[in-house]
């Protein structure tokens, strides 16, 4: 009997780790893996319209419904630009510069002049953090739809940003730490 149960205990234990093991793997996995891009292409794929994105509340309210587009244009931006819209744009944007931090964190990616990219750097990480923290903020502030919140918190996205630019960004000797 006791054999039985040590039996059931440990074929339990075996698939429970099995099983921890199958939805840790995913996670650990992507934070090795090889960027696709640089760091340049990174943000303007990412990081600058997205920014812009929540940038625009500063003068266009969310809560107003889009005008409708010219009917003979027929490409996809202009077909499927009505899709989302309102405050869910500044609330997508804010996710996207929410979860970016481990992908310009990356340890393989490059800069656009090949150096590696400063993650190891303090004050870059500092800046990714700050980055992380405000569109945090932003993300919570487009869930209560409060354009004068957003349009305020912007004004920290945009420190955050010049703050790395300044450094990193700015000069002809790019990523030059």
């Amino acid at each position: 009997m006791r054999s039985k149960n040590l039996a059931a205990i440990l074929t339990a234990a075996v698939v429970l780790a099995a099983c921890a093991a199958i939805a840790v793997a995913p996670a650990a996995a992507s934070a090795h893996e090889e960027p696709v891009g640089n760091l340049a292409e990174l943000m303007r794929a990412i990081l600058f319209p997205n920014s812009n994105f929540l940038f625009d509340v500063q003068t266009t309210d969310p809560g107003t419904p889009p005008e409708p587009g010219s009917e003979d244009d027929r490409s996809a931006s202009a077909l499927f630009s009505g899709i989302y819209t309102g405050w869910q744009v500044p609330q997508q944007a804010a996710l996207a510069l929410a979860e970016v931090e481990p992908l310009i964190m990356n340890a393989e990616r490059k800069c656009e002049n090949g150096r590696d990219a400063p993650v190891a750097n303090e004050d870059y990480q500092k800046w990714a953090r700050q980055l992380t923290e405000v569109a945090k903020q932003i993300y919570a502030a487009a869930h209560e739809e409060d354009q004068e919140k957003v349009s305020d918190l912007t004004n920290n996205l945009a420190g955050a940003c010049e703050d790395c630019h300044a450094v990193y960004r700015k000069y002809q000797d790019r990523c030059r730490r």
